[in-house]
């Protein structure tokens, strides 16, 4: 009964930083074949120092399959931009909704799949921290809000040190 989203490989999204992605995409699509049923979206995590490069993202989105969601996790501050939104819009990617230290959060939706990453609430360092109930259910808002939207969404806790992504992740479907 469970479902996995598969994280692109460093070597595309910081070696390469989505330069020349056709072998990588054939990889992808190989993969994806083999996940059957259990998949449900690609991340694609690009290098926190990586700035805004339309063209780049374009023709990276223009060649992957629209049979694989991709989920673009845009780090560098300079990917929030309507522009860049609407790249995505444009090719049914959807943007990575960020919680944690030095990440922008932005809520927004971009296509059907909405797709936010929970590295923790404290502002010091990543994966750490519990979130507090009163910031879980402003979360569990933004979910139902989503998913009255028709919107599918995946919530994923990386504050994993000391245990709090299990902890936080049953407490939002409670909420939810």
């Amino acid at each position: 009964g469970f479902t996995m989203s598969v994280k692109a490989h460093r070597g595309l999204t910081h070696f390469r930083r989505l330069r020349s992605p056709e072998p990588w995409i054939e990889r992808f699509e190989r993969c994806w074949t083999a996940l059957g049923d259990r998949r449900e979206a690609l991340l694609v995590q690009l290098h926190p120092e990586l700035q805004r490069d339309d063209a780049r993202l374009e023709y990276f989105l223009a060649r992957m399959p629209q049979w694989i969601p991709v989920a673009m996790e845009l780090r560098h501050p300079s990917w929030d931009d309507p522009g860049v939104y609407a790249v995505l819009e444009r090719h049914g990617g959807a943007y990575v909704v960020m919680s944690g230290a030095g990440l922008p959060c932005v809520p927004r939706a971009t296509s059907g799949l909405v797709y936010v990453r929970m590295h923790g609430p404290d502002q010091n360092s990543l994966y750490a921290g519990s979130y507090p109930d009163d910031d879980l259910r402003w979360w569990a808002d933004r979910v139902l809000e989503w998913h009255g939207q028709g919107r599918d969404v995946l919530v994923y806790f990386n504050n994993d040190l000391g245990g709090h992504a299990v902890r936080n992740a049953r407490k939002l479907k409670e909420l939810v």
